[in-house]
């Protein structure tokens, strides 16, 4: 049987019984993000791995420096060669297009009205012209978090005449299936306006199309009020290539970055580990736990 849980789910099983028993193999998927329970699972299945040699360990990424990571988990195991294995995907033909707005993308409140309007009148225009080459040509735009999704989706639904839907965590999971489905024979174009959920290991059928505001939202601890809160910030270059590929995965696509070339080279190359910014209480208790309070 294969299992699919959450790393909380599956941290919360290693503290009920450290050598889940009955376990062959554990896969950690997309550890590029560096997610603090995934970095935590990552630390504890390596002291199981220490117990139960028996058990298969396996990181899975599409952007990850596999060199570095397997050194890391040489170092901690002791081990003379960790495998890499490498299975490259069918590369289709991926145009990138620039169309940044006039003003700035964040204000004092956040993303900025003008910049997501700008957005949305980018991704109509795309769609609209690409439909013009391709009538089965779907649309997925990135935006930062559901607010945001909510008021793009809003103002294409005013100016688009293709289906526009919603992909975020806040929505009932029938409406993400609907996002995440392919065309039924009676369905027309559709625009899916998503925040990261659809960066990484989903393929939305249909899409050839990618608009990006290159922005996301990420956990900062605030040092003065010791509060951790989500912040609006640049994405990575990394993510940026994630999401563009979305357009690409079965056919040519094109991605529109809603912003300029230099922006996209200040932008960081990979998105700073969280473990380096979020609040640690939450994982010092997992740890003491655990029985490695250090």
């Amino acid at each position: 049987a294969v299992e699919f849980v959450t790393p909380g789910v599956l941290v919360g099983r290693l503290l009920r019984d450290p050598e889940l028993p009955g376990t062959a193999a554990v896969v950690l998927d997309e550890v590029h993000e560096r997610g603090l329970e995934t970095d935590l699972l990552l630390g504890m299945l390596l002291e199981l791995r220490q117990l139960r040699e028996d058990v298969a360990l396996i990181a899975m990424s599409a952007t990850l420096d596999a060199g570095s990571f397997a050194g890391l988990i040489e170092q901690s195991l002791g081990l003379p060669d960790v495998p890499i294995v490498d299975s490259r995907a069918v590369e289709h033909p991926l145009e990138v297009r620039w169309a940044p707005g006039r003003g700035h993308r964040l204000d004092e409140r956040g993303v900025s009205r003008e910049f997501l309007d700008h957005v949305a009148r980018t991704a109509e225009q795309e769609h609209r012209l690409g439909l013009a080459q391709d009538p089965e040509l779907d649309a997925l735009v990135f935006l930062p978090g559901a607010g945001e999704v909510a008021h793009v989706a809003a103002r294409l639904r005013e100016s688009s005449r293709a289906e526009v839907l919603e992909l975020h965590g806040r929505i009932p999971a029938a409406e993400q299936d609907r996002a995440v489905a392919g065309r039924g024979p009676e369905d027309g174009p559709r625009i899916v306006v998503s925040t990261a959920l659809a960066e990484s290991s989903l393929t939305v059928p249909g899409v050839r199309l990618v608009v990006d505001a290159g922005l996301s939202r990420e956990p900062r601890r605030d040092a003065v009020r010791r509060m951790s809160g989500l912040v609006t910030v640049s994405a990575s270059r990394a993510s940026g290539r994630q999401r563009a590929g979305r357009a690409a995965r079965t056919g040519p696509g094109t991605v529109v970055r809603c912003y300029d070339e230099s922006t996209w080279a200040a932008m960081p190359e990979r998105s700073v580990p969280e473990i380096r910014t979020a609040d640690l209480t939450s994982a010092a208790l997992v740890l003491a736990c655990w029985g490695t309070p250090t």
